[in-house]
């Protein structure tokens, strides 16, 4: 009997990975394989790395030997942004077969590759495209243009380039026919999204689009800069099927430091910015990355970023310690902060984190908000179903039927977990 072939492929790093990783899981499902996204012994391996971050580098490495252990006689194909910031012999050295960046036409080669050297038997079809979990990730565009002076996805990602709004939207479309309620609109910067077209557009105009041309229940937009925030983007909040939540990087909240950064805004726009959103969306979900122990920060420069994320009451952070990178112009700055001093701030900065998260919960104790159920998860209170708020709030709920997939009212009721106990259906 005829086995269809099984190919691993393994992510790490951001939402723009796992937007690649969905592509490249769809290719390999045309060439007949069929896709699971778990270690195991394939017949065929790909590795979505990352490299934002030193530990991040170490993620990669044990992924790629992991891999290779696990499937000694498969192909392993190497994509991501760590090919890229370490090079191509010393992802050769872990193990890998085959090595990729990160564009579309890089990973259409490396599928090639892939089923030249472990193809799938001709005596079978296609396998049929994998249902989608409740939420897809589409890439709507590559590539950063920006000279942040502590990143180095430009160097892993290259030169800015937007897809068409018609190209999105039939990504949207597969997703939603294969399952998905919710896609999560990506790229390394969105808000750069449309500047390179011929005639140049911008955000507004592709999410516009993708609501005129889809029928997705829920559309997200994954991270914004201050810059982007115009009074045209965010109207468009008007229109029910874009979530209440941004994510709005801040990384530092002292003006010398987001100087040294080369971020192109500063905090006066930065609050700007954030009246924009509460005065259009008042019960959006903010979320914000921010960086502790940036050369030359001193205690005064923290003191002040700790009192912006408390006022902007940013529902998560994503935070940070400094982590120099090679070639990179923070690397090689004058007044590096000591380790031991970055780790303390790294803590306090968690610490105010978890209080605002907290805080952010609270507030919406009592209220009914629609609430994409994902899948049934183990808490301290037994098994329940799990999903998600349109901003952002995770709900956890009992109920005997299958809700996978299912967006239904929800009455947020006390904290657990991280997140907010739930009841199905609207207040009494």
């Amino acid at each position: 009997m005829l086995r269809r072939p099984v190919a691993s492929v393994l992510t790490l790093g951001c939402k723009l990975n796992l937007a690649d990783s969905e592509s490249i899981a769809a290719r390999l499902g045309a060439a007949g394989y069929d896709v699971v996204d778990a270690i195991c012994e394939a017949d065929a391996v790909v590795v979505n790395t990352c490299s934002v971050t030193h530990a991040a580098d170490r993620k990669s490495r044990r992924l790629i030997r992991a891999a290779r252990r696990l499937s000694p006689a498969a192909p392993v194909a190497v994509t991501g942004c760590y090919p890229r910031s370490a090079g191509e012999e010393a992802v050769e050295a872990l193990g890998a077969d085959f090595v990729a960046g990160t564009t579309e036409d890089e990973h259409a080669r490396l599928i090639a590759r892939l089923t030249a050297v472990a193809p799938a038997s001709p005596a079978l079809e296609p396998a049929p495209a994998p249902r989608l979990r409740t939420r897809a990730f589409v890439k709507a565009q590559e590539g950063c243009n920006d000279v942040c002076a502590f990143c180095i996805v430009p160097r892993t990602r290259g030169r800015e380039v937007s897809r068409s709004i018609d190209d999105v939207a039939r990504d949207v479309t597969a997703a939603h026919t294969r399952g998905a309620r919710e896609v999560v609109l990506t790229g390394t910067q969105l808000g750069a999204w449309g500047r390179d077209l011929p005639d140049p557009l911008t955000p507004r105009d592709l999410i516009a689009g993708v609501l005129a041309r889809t029928e997705i229940p829920r559309l997200r937009f994954s991270s914004l800069q201050p810059q982007d925030i115009t009074p045209e983007l965010v109207a468009l909040w008007d229109d029910p099927r874009l979530m209440p939540h941004f994510h709005l990087a801040l990384q530092s909240g002292a003006d010398p430091v987001l100087a040294r950064m080369r971020r192109r805004y500063d905090t006066a726009a930065y609050r700007d910015a954030l009246a924009r959103i509460r005065a259009a969306v008042p019960d959006a979900a903010v979320t914000t990355d921010v960086i502790a122990g940036f050369p030359g920060e001193t205690g005064e420069d923290f003191a002040a970023t700790l009192a912006l994320c408390e006022e902007a009451a940013f529902a998560r952070i994503h935070a940070f310690p400094y982590s120099p990178r090679a070639r990179t112009a923070a690397a090689t700055m004058p007044d590096q902060v000591p380790i031991e001093v970055r780790k303390e701030r790294m803590t306090r900065l968690l610490d105010l984190a978890n209080d605002l998260a907290a805080a952010f919960r609270a507030r919406f104790a009592g209220d009914v908000r629609p609430v994409l159920w994902e899948r049934q998860q183990t808490t301290p209170e037994g098994r329940r179903w799990h999903g998600l708020t349109d901003n952002y709030l995770s709900a956890y709920a009992e109920s005997d039927d299958d809700l996978a997939g299912r967006i239904t009212p929800a009455v947020l009721g006390e904290p657990v977990a991280d997140g907010l106990d739930a009841r199905l259906g609207s207040a009494a």
